[in-house]
């Protein structure tokens, strides 16, 4: 995972990121806002408003929905906060995350709203916390931490699985991500998607995802192969063969159905035809 975001424009993005640190600020004026408008949400959003740090912030946000799972909420936030607090990168992969969902959802008021209301999101941050413990050889609470978050959540992220920055699972519902997965940044995908093995293989055995792919509704990837920079997956396509760049896949199984433009980024323009 590459710790630095980016400073110029992403690809394909409505808008420039906002600089290092900026994001939680305005998630913190965001929330202000809100607890003065609906005074009725003032407590839960007291764990954004009132946290000592960005890294508390982010921790506390997922500890609570966590928790329901009968787990102690302080002691899981604790552990939320000193993984973030200890990897800086991992604060920074998520203000990258945050602003891809807020660019590419047009359902979406603001990040405060992708913080506090999308599960996709927050799945996947909570698979940041558990890759970083897995990398520190900590594997028996980074399983345990994966399979609570898929538990409350819906999507099922091996906590080996690499993932970079400005990622957005989309709805979140129904996504397995296999051990040996890459997914690289700037990457869109869609519930029900399976990066999946064959069989029972061992090794190397799951999809390599490369920077500005969109993946549709329903699609299957399956076994070690990869999808080229800038392709698309269409929904409910099953993938057996590598996608070259630039190009859109779709059927049972899948073939080439188009070429793409080289301005064309399928995760940020999130089109769902294939034509």
């Amino acid at each position: 995972m590459t710790a630095l975001i980016e400073t110029q424009r992403y690809e394909g993005a409505l808008a420039a990121p906002l600089a290092d640190g900026q994001v939680w600020s305005l998630i913190r004026l965001e929330a202000r806002a809100l607890a003065a408008r609906e005074p009725v949400m003032a407590q839960a959003l007291a764990l954004v408003t009132d946290a000592g740090s960005d890294a508390a912030l982010l921790a506390g946000v997922l500890a609570a929905p966590l928790a329901v799972a009968r787990v102690d909420e302080l002691a899981l936030a604790s552990l939320l906060a000193e993984v973030f607090s200890a990897n800086p990168q991992v604060l920074l992969a998520t203000e990258a995350d945050l602003q891809a969902v807020k660019e590419r959802d047009p359902a979406c008021p603001g990040l405060l709203h992708v913080l506090l209301n999308l599960k996709g999101f927050q799945a996947l941050q909570t698979y940041r916390a558990a890759h970083q413990l897995w990398s520190e050889d900590r594997r028996e609470v980074a399983s345990w931490l994966s399979n609570l978050a898929s538990l409350v959540f819906g999507p099922d992220i091996h906590p080996a699985a690499c993932i970079g920055k400005a990622v957005m699972l989309d709805h979140g519902s129904g996504i397995v991500i296999g051990e040996t997965s890459i997914i690289e940044d700037q990457v869109s995908i869609l519930q029900n998607v399976t990066l999946g093995g064959t069989g029972k293989e061992t090794g190397d055995r799951h999809p390599k995802i490369r920077r500005g792919v969109m993946i549709g509704a329903g699609a299957e990837i399956l076994g070690n192969i990869e999808v080229g920079a800038y392709s698309k997956v269409a929904a409910g396509s099953v993938v057996l063969k590598s996608v070259p760049p630039r190009t859109t896949v779709a059927g049972v199984p899948a073939t080439v159905v188009r070429i793409h433009r080289v301005d064309e980024v399928p995760a940020a323009e999130m089109d769902q035809t294939i034509v």
